[in-house]
């Protein structure tokens, strides 16, 4: 008896909530839902991380035109060899912009256009993840050689370095590292991309 009275508890009380009752009450639970997921994306995406897509062929082969990557924002300090998504715009290029770390604050950098070598305090990088032989830029502006860069800026350069527009060019130079929106991380789309940079 006690089995039948549970079964038909749930019928009475279905019966004392309407239609349009058990509607706005549906619709309420999933309102509370998609908000409670669109304030985490939000937080998200804003402190932790982004996705933010490539644009050009500057950081060939290491990445591609339409890449979509995933950005490390929180607690992130610029590190050599890092790549990073810049939101400055200069002469060459729109905001955001991505380049690879090669020199942060206190550091000096050499580029030896005979050799196709760039030296970080006095010692040559092993760059395996540049495109081609460095060749000497036919473009005035790209005449940043010699650069100390200044406390709290980073030095940074495509891999594709006879098609990337860096600090290299005198109207970008050292970038102050608050324009640095983040480190990517990782290639999400297009699947066949897929990975760790």
């Amino acid at each position: 008896m006690a089995r039948g009275k549970r079964e038909l508890r749930p019928e009475a009380e279905r019966k004392d909530i309407t239609g349009a009752q058990s509607f706005q009450l549906d619709l309420y639970f999933w309102l509370q839902t998609f908000t409670f997921i669109l304030v985490t994306l939000i937080l998200v995406f804003t402190f932790v991380g982004r996705l933010i897509g490539v644009d050009g062929s500057s950081m060939v082969p290491t990445l591609h035109n339409g890449d979509k990557l995933v950005l490390q924002s929180l607690g992130y300090t610029p590190a050599q060899g890092d790549v990073v998504v810049l939101n400055k715009h200069f002469d060459a290029a729109q905001a955001p912009i991505v380049k690879r770390v090669v020199a942060v604050g206190g550091q000096t950098v050499d580029i030896d256009y005979a050799a196709g070598t760039v030296t970080v305090d006095g010692v040559k990088l092993s760059e395996p993840y540049i495109n081609e032989f460095m060749l000497a830029p036919t473009d005035s502006r790209m005449g940043n050689e010699h650069v100390v860069v200044p406390e709290g800026s980073i030095f940074v350069m495509g891999d594709n370095r006879n098609h990337s527009a860096d600090s290299r060019d005198l109207t970008l130079g050292t970038v102050d590292e608050r324009y640095v929106l983040g480190c990517a991380r990782l290639v999400l789309f297009p699947f066949g991309n897929f990975g760790k940079i």
